[in-house]
Formats: C-alpha cells, structure tokens, sequence
C-alpha cells in the first residue's frame, strides 16, 4: 500500500487483497486517494498541498506520450489484421510484409509497456527523491496498477518472439506452434491478467458496473480488447492436419477488433492525461 505522507486515512476499501480507494484528510481537506490516479498522477490537487512537484513520469505530457506510443501499435496490429483478412491489399508486395507489420507494431506496444512499468514502479516518488530512489523496474506485488504493468510488459515480450518468428513461418504444424502459437498465447494470457488487474484498480471491485469515469472505460474497454486477443490466439492453434482458412480469418477479425479496442483505450488516455494537464493545480 502507498504510504500516506501528513494525511489521515478514514476508510480505505478494494478489491481483496488489494486497496485502491482510501478516504483521507490532509491539511484539514477531506480528499479520495484512488490507486490509479495515483500511480498516474492525476490528483494534481494531492502534490499541491502537500507541496511537491510531479515526477517527470506523472506529468500529463508523459501519460500523453505513453498513449500515442500503444496507439502507434495498436494501429500497426489493425493494418497486419486487415492485411491478413483482406489479401488484396498487399498485392503484389512480399510474402512478408504483413507479419513484418505484425512485428513493427509489436515494437511500440513494448516501448509503451515500458514506460507504463517504470511508471507504476515509481508511483511513490517525488520529483525531488526521483534522482535517488528511480527504480527500473520495481517490486510492488500489492499493488494492482504494478502487477497489471509488469503483466502487460512480459506479454508484450512474448508477442516480440510471436510476430518476429511469424516473419519466416517455419515448415511443419508442430514448429509453427511451438515459435509462434506459445509466444502468442503466453502473451495472450499476460494481456488477459493484466487488463483484469487494471480493470479492478480502477472499479475498487472484482465486478463494477459502467460509470461515469473515463478510467474505468479505458480499463473496460482495454479489458475487451484482450478478450478478443485470447480468442484470436486460442483459435490459431495449427493441427496436424493445417488449419482452415474460415479459422484464421475468425482469429485475424478477433486480432484486429482487439487492436482496436487498445487503439481506442489508449486514444481515451491521451485525452485524459490532456483533461487532467489542463485541469492541474500544479
């Protein structure tokens, strides 16, 4: 749990075992700290009175920037998809090149990934300890944001493997599956873990119905987008006896209603971390 620093906490709640939503007064305010915001330094008002200044890595230029970059991604994944379900569009180029979208795609959803850890790493930090206590990658095992991140960057490690290995498809079922389906799936599962820790971390419940907060539809819809991937990866499986072409269209629709979903929560980001940048006290 994150140390609350000159505050008094009143009730703190969240999805077992995890706190994401505490009650508090700090300098005589009765304010919300919720995990998320939090970990992405949106409670701009909370570093105003306590009188610190934001981390690089909590400003709303840095939640901006981390959004464009998986938006950059998903938008690669969404063009390999469309590519494989719809063949004439790469007429006449190489063999190839739609995996190598798949792979240049996969690129910035690490770099994303990334960014998003060394974030949740650093949650507690303050602009003046960041030059002593910036941490790479952390260890924060009660905290969802954290393990949401560290989830998500290990997944999109394993899609690296999958689409780079996808470039040169090797010969025979049993290849194919072992260089190119396991990396997706490990990557699938991650991604699955991951939206559901998010999704809980912003909700403060394993099951939280819609509500009027651009969080907890990004999560939500992020939350969908893996969904689709896990079908997309599941299905892909090659059997001994070749898969069918009605098959991988199905998983090459789902990868791409997937890519999208993340294109359209990271979109959702960048326009929070925008609302919130103009909306700052600091």
């Amino acid at each position: 749990m994150s140390q609350v620093t000159h505050a008094e906490a009143h009730l703190q709640r969240g999805p077992w075992p995890f706190v994401t939503l505490r009650h508090e007064t700090r300098g005589g305010q009765m304010l919300d700290w919720r995990a998320r915001d939090h970990r992405k330094g949106l409670f701009r008002h909370r570093r105003a009175l306590a009188g610190v200044r934001a981390p690089v890595w909590q400003t709303a230029f840095y939640n901006w920037i981390m959004g464009l970059v998986f938006v950059i991604g998903a938008s690669l994944f969404m063009a390999g998809s469309a590519m494989a379900l719809f063949p004439k569009i790469v007429a006449g180029l190489p063999a190839w090149t739609t995996n190598v979208t798949f792979f240049i795609g996969s690129i910035p959803f690490t770099t994303a990934a990334y960014l998003q850890l060394f974030q949740a790493a650093n949650a507690d930090q303050t602009a003046a300890t960041a030059g002593t206590r910036v941490k790479l990658f952390g260890w924060s095992p009660e905290s969802p944001g954290w393990l949401s991140a560290i989830t998500q960057f290990i997944g999109t490690v394993a899609f690296n493997f999958n689409t780079f290995d996808a470039i040169n498809t090797p010969k025979g079922w049993a290849a194919q599956d072992l260089v190119i389906w396991v990396p997706g799936m490990i990557g699938s599962v991650l991604f699955l873990v991951s939206a559901y820790l998010a999704y809980i971390e912003v909700g403060h419940a394993h099951f939280s119905r819609p509500r009027r907060e651009l969080g907890w539809w990004i999560a939500a819809i992020n939350l969908i987008g893996c969904i689709a991937f896990m079908i997309a990866s599941t299905i892909a499986y090659v059997p001994r006896h070749g898969i069918s072409d009605v098959v991988m269209d199905i998983s090459n629709a789902n990868l791409w209603l997937g890519a999208f979903c993340f294109a359209l929560a990271a979109a959702l980001s960048m326009r929070e971390a925008r609302h919130a940048g103009n909306n700052a006290a600091v």
